[in-house]
């Protein structure tokens, strides 16, 4: 596929209003999704859908990529921990989004998909990116607080440890699977405000045995 089929498809996700900030856009257009999907799959990279990597796991839907980007709201400098690298597209976009003065700290679970996932990044030069092998399904208190926090796999319900990990203001989204992704904002020591999005379907968390 072309850029050219790439970039057609972020305008559409533009123009259907799930892309929205300019930071966001930008960072989208600069890293094409054929660069993070498996060459069997190289041919739909520019279609608006979930497309399998192995391990029974997916590279999500665009669309689903655009619309929780836009609720973290991620921005320059922030540290962001992200649950379930899978193919280190997003971990990509996020990178870009908080600049050289942020830091994404991206795990995945499956070690196969953390290899192909670091193969795949590596074809930039991402300075401000740790991805490595690792359950961070209750997060990562080494690296806490987090001004973000996302999660590319559903949770049963979203748990305690992980929600304060965030720092005070700080903006968690992730998926559950009761078929949404919530927003979850640390208000205060001991608050938080949740909002709930229905109809998004994802892979459920997976936990190291």
């Amino acid at each position: 596929m072309s850029n050219k089929g790439y970039n057609q498809l972020i305008d559409d996700l533009i123009r259907s209003g799930y892309l929205k900030t300019p930071r966001i856009i930008s960072a989208f257009r600069k890293f094409e999704r054929k660069y993070f999907v498996p060459a069997s799959m190289s041919s739909f990279a520019n279609v608006n859908k979930p497309l399998p990597l192995g391990s029974a796991q997916t590279i999500s839907q665009p669309l689903t990529v655009a619309f929780m980007l836009e609720l973290l709201q991620p921005a320059k400098g922030n540290r962001v921990l992200e649950i379930g690298g899978g193919s280190g597209w997003q971990t990509a976009i996020l990178s870009d989004i908080v600049g050289k003065n942020g830091k994404i700290y991206s795990y995945e679970i499956v070690r196969s998909l953390t290899e192909f996932g670091k193969h795949n990044l590596g074809k930039f030069q991402l300075e401000n990116v740790v991805f490595e092998h690792r359950d961070v399904s209750l997060g990562y208190p080494e690296e806490a607080p987090y001004n973000k926090i996302i999660s590319g796999a559903a949770f049963e319900e979203i748990p305690q440890e992980l929600k304060e990990q965030l720092e005070i203001s700080g903006t968690l989204v992730a998926p559950t699977k009761a078929d949404d992704v919530r927003r979850i904002r640390r208000t205060a020591e001991t608050e938080f405000k949740e909002e709930i999005y229905p109809g998004f379907a994802f892979v459920p968390i997976r936990q190291q045995l």
